[in-house]
């Protein structure tokens, strides 16, 4: 065969093969991805505005290079059934993986997830910290087929530093803490070197970050911008639970955690340590930032952040995440998408985190596996303020559920009582409007979006559901 052949056969074989490939793959590399979740960290971030006590200049550094959505909401507010549904695309009201007290590999096969998805297309795939629920210790608590890397996770350096917590919440600091002596800063360098690292295949880098989840101890120079005396409550009402169903003041719990703040008159050094940790994490993701900012790939990779869930700090005289109320399915969630994205632009049209699996695939440019069923969001990315008549899905054990969309949070508990705020003119949801007959079309249209078959929990975990529910 002549040299003349030989190139009109591999032309006439780019045409033909160009359909099935995909331009961007025949065209440019694939582009990499850097996925930063944050566990328990709420909408307490400077780009919400949502409690301008706090200060997140990194996070807040992030979102000027993108698109920054004030409107995301967790598929649950729990770690396990958060995380179970963001890796897999299965919401759990399918999966069955409802609470913490469901291990979400009895419920999520393997090679269902993001990343099992993303190495069976040609990436490199690697994770430190806490991604999974539990999954610290690194590939023995993960599907290990899925990774290329996932050392467990690295402890203190100085032996005995563990902090001790107070009731639950807040650390005395009897010690001064130092930045390494929390795993969060081993993990962020083992991204970082990652990051340095040159590779033939695009690489999906994890960084999952623990804090601010309990304890709230870090080193003491992140008080110190929070002096006690300045420190402000969220807002409360006394009478917050007193127009809500008994379903709903079961998962307040106001004789737990609250009642032993009011007495003990520390809510407001909890509320100190929150933010606190929060500047913790805020540092640590300054420093992954740096490294990217920094990489030789940095044009050819977006970057994803999200934080599992909400958490409440007395609003409605709850504490923790464990409920459907807006402080505990907010959360924030940041994408970067070199190409796509404008920097600066704010997005405040309702979102799950169902949405992220889809997106991602199709800005790679790999086919979204049937399971995964939530919305892409890349329209979104390229006009946050396109029409959208996505709504955001919540879901808290059996048969509980919320929905969220540009104006109402719609509460259905499984005993069919209903809780209905308006956030346009109610963002702390003290107004209870479920009995209005007046809201009756609203809460038809809402109800549409409600899943009609859920899955019954498990014999496992039956009781834990029951107990829930009491």
């Amino acid at each position: 065969m002549n040299p003349y052949s030989l190139r009109l056969k591999i032309a006439l074989l780019f045409f033909v093969l160009l359909p099935y490939t995909g331009l961007k793959n025949v065209l440019a590399k694939q582009p990499n991805i850097l996925f930063i979740a944050v566990d328990d960290l709420n909408h307490w971030v400077g780009y919400t505005g949502r409690n301008p006590q706090c200060k997140t200049p990194n996070i807040d550094r992030l979102a000027a290079m993108g698109v920054s959505f004030t409107n995301a909401h967790c598929a649950a507010p729990a770690c396990g059934p958060s995380r179970a549904a963001l890796w897999s695309g299965i919401r759990p009201h399918s999966s069955g993986c409802y609470l913490n007290a469901d291990p979400w590999k009895n419920h999520i096969a393997e090679g269902l997830n993001l990343n099992a998805h993303l190495k069976n297309h040609g990436y490199y795939t690697a994770a430190m910290g806490k991604t999974y629920h539990s999954s610290s210790g690194g590939l023995k608590t993960v599907y290990a087929s899925e990774w290329d890397q996932y050392p467990p996770t690295r402890r203190g350096q100085s032996a005995g530093r563990a902090p001790r917590k107070y009731e639950g919440y807040h650390e005395q600091l009897e010690i001064d803490l130092q930045d390494k002596d929390l795993p969060d800063w081993h993990t962020v360098d083992f991204c970082i070197k990652q990051l340095k690292e040159k590779r033939t295949k695009p690489f999906f880098l994890a960084c999952g970050l623990i804090k601010p989840h309990l304890p709230w101890a870090v080193p003491r120079k992140y008080y110190e911008p929070y002096p006690l005396e300045s420190i402000q409550l969220p807002p409360h009402k006394k009478d917050d639970l007193d127009d809500i169903p008994a379903a709903g003041v079961r998962v307040a719990g106001p004789e737990k955690d609250h009642a032993k703040f009011l007495q003990s008159g520390r809510w407001k050094d909890a509320v100190r340590s929150y933010l606190a940790t929060i500047a913790y994490t805020d540092m640590n993701i300054g420093r992954l930032l740096d490294a990217y900012e920094k990489s030789p790939e940095r044009d050819n990779t977006i970057v994803v952040l999200w934080g599992d869930h909400g958490w409440h700090l007395g609003e409605k005289q709850h504490w923790r995440k464990f409920a459907l109320w807006e402080e505990a399915t907010r959360s924030p969630l940041i994408w970067v998408a070199p190409g796509i994205t404008t920097g600066g632009e704010r997005c405040e049209q309702p979102v799950d985190f169902l949405s992220i699996y889809p997106t991602l695939c199709e800005l790679v440019n790999v086919p979204t596996p049937n399971h995964a069923r939530g919305a892409s969001i890349a329209t979104l990315l390229k006009d946050p303020h396109c029409d959208w008549d996505g709504v955001a899905l919540t879901t808290h054990g059996y048969r509980n559920h919320a929905l969220r969309d540009g104006q109402f949070r719609y509460i259905r508990y499984s005993d069919g009582s209903e809780e209905l705020y308006d956030h346009l003119n109610d963002p702390y949801e003290y107004t209870n409007l479920a009995d209005d007959p007046v809201m009756t079309a609203t809460k038809q249209r809402l109800a549409a979006f409600f899943p009609s078959e859920n899955t019954p929990p498990t014999t496992q975990t039956r009781k834990k559901h029951t107990k829930d529910r009491r």
